[in-house]
C-alpha cells in the first residue's frame, strides 16, 4: 500500500527530471549558438548607448578586468539562450502543468499566460527602444571636456539587464489588475478611490527597480506604470464587470426566492 501510495509522486518527480533535463538541453543548445554570435548580441545591447554617444571620441566601452570581456560574453549568451529557448521552456511547462488543471482552469491559464509573455515583451521593448535613448542621453550629457565616461562592459550588461526585466515585469500590471478584478479582489471604484495611493506605491516601486539611485530612471519608469494603472482600471471594468453584476443582481434573486417560498406557503 505505501508503495501504491508513493508512486503517483515517484512518477511526478521522474516527470518532472525528464522536462527538466529537456529545458536544460534546450537552454544550452540556445547557448552554444548564441556564443558564435556573442560580439553582434552585445553590440545590438549596446545600440542605444552607441547612438546616445554618437561622435564623441571620448566615450569609450572598456573592461577594467582581463576575464572581464568574457565573463561578460558568456552571460549575454546565457541570456540569449533563455530567451532564444522559450518556446520550449513554456511547452515543457505547460505539459507538466496541464493534466492537474480543470477545464475551466487550463481556459484561463493558457491565456493567462500567453498574454504575459506579450506584456512582457511588449514592457522589454519599450525600456530598449524608448527608455534606454533618453536615459543614456541625459547621463552622458554630465560629460565635459575634464571629465569623460568610461563605461564598464560589465557594468553596462548589469545596468541594461536590470532596466530590461524591471520594465517587462511592471507591464505585467494591465493584466494582474484585470486578473484580480476577475477573481473578486478589486473593483473598479476601489481602484479609483484609491488611485493617489497607488501612484505613491507606483514611485516606490520605481525606486527599488531601477539600478541606480538616479531620478530620471525613477521618472521613466514610473510613468509608464501609471499610464499601465489607468489600463488595468479599464481591464478591471472589462473583466470585472460581470462579477459586479452578479453582485448586484445576487440581492435580488434572494428576495426573490423569498417571496417565491412565501407564496407556495400560503
Amino acid at each position: 500500500m505505501t508503495i501504491e501510495e508513493r508512486s503517483p509522486f515517484t512518477e511526478h518527480l521522474s516527470e518532472l527530471r525528464d522536462r527538466l533535463m529537456r529545458s536544460a538541453i534546450a537552454v544550452g543548445v540556445g547557448f552554444c549558438i548564441a556564443y558564435f554570435f556573442k560580439e553582434k548580441l552585445f553590440e545590438i545591447l549596446t545600440a542605444p548607448l552607441v547612438k546616445a554617444i554618437g561622435d564623441n571620441k571620448n566615450t569609450q566601452m572598456i573592461f577594467t578586468g582581463l576575464p572581464e570581456a568574457f565573463f561578460t560574453y558568456l552571460k549575454v549568451s546565457l541570456i540569449t539562450g533563455i530567451v532564444v529557448s522559450t518556446p520550449v521552456l513554456f511547452y515543457e511547462f505547460w505539459m507538466f502543468v496541464s493534466p492537474g488543471l480543470y477545464r475551466d482552469e487550463k481556459k484561463y491559464f493558457l491565456p493567462i499566460v500567453l498574454l504575459s509573455l506579450v506584456f512582457f515583451i511588449l514592457g522589454s521593448s519599450f525600456g530598449y527602444f524608448i527608455a534606454f535613448p533618453y536615459g543614456f542621453q541625459f547621463f552622458l550629457e554630465f560629460s565635459t571636456d575634464t571629465i569623460h565616461a568610461m563605461l564598464s562592459m560589465k557594468e553596462y550588461l548589469s545596468f541594461a539587464s536590470t532596466l530590461l526585466l524591471a520594465f517587462g515585469f511592471i507591464f505585467e500590471l494591465p493584466l494582474v489588475l484585470a486578473f484580480m478584478a476577475r477573481m473578486g479582489l478589486v473593483t473598479v471604484s476601489f481602484l479609483q478611490r484609491n488611485r493617489k495611493y497607488a501612484i505613491l506605491i507606483i514611485f516606490i516601486v520605481a525606486a527599488v527597480l531601477t539600478p541606480g539611485p538616479d531620478v530620471i530612471s525613477q521618472l521613466l519608469m514610473a510613468g509608464p506604470l501609471m499610464i499601465l494603472y489607468e489600463i488595468g482600471i479599464i481591464g478591471a471594468r472589462i473583466f470585472g464587470k460581470k462579477l459586479e453584476a452578479d453582485a448586484n443582481t445576487e440581492p435580488d434573486s434572494e428576495e426573490n426566492l423569498q417571496k417565491d417560498n412565501k407564496q407556495e406557503e400560503s
